[in-house]
């Protein structure tokens, strides 16, 4: 009986792992910059500073996504299992 990593080479998974990343990308990057611009809007609305935390915290969530984004695609360069 043979064992069951016998078969796979040193790169088996790795395509649909690289299509999992590049599918999760734009949510990682869009969804950050979506909920702090939400928040800050409705920060802005309550405290009446329109539209300076909408702004500030929109751009806290384009850092945070591009940071998410980088560190995700840098971990996928990393061998599975080793």
């Amino acid at each position: 009986m043979a064992s069951p990593n016998s078969s796979q080479g040193p790169n088996d998974g790795g395509t649909v792992r690289q299509i999992a990343i590049a599918l999760e990308l734009p949510f990682m990057i869009v969804a950050p910059v979506v909920l702090g611009g939400a928040v800050g809007f409705f920060l802005d609305r309550w405290l009446h500073t329109k539209p300076i935390l909408m702004i500030v915290l929109g751009l806290a969530g384009v850092v945070m996504g591009i940071y998410d984004a980088l560190k995700a695609a840098s971990a996928s360069d990393k061998p599975l299992g080793k």
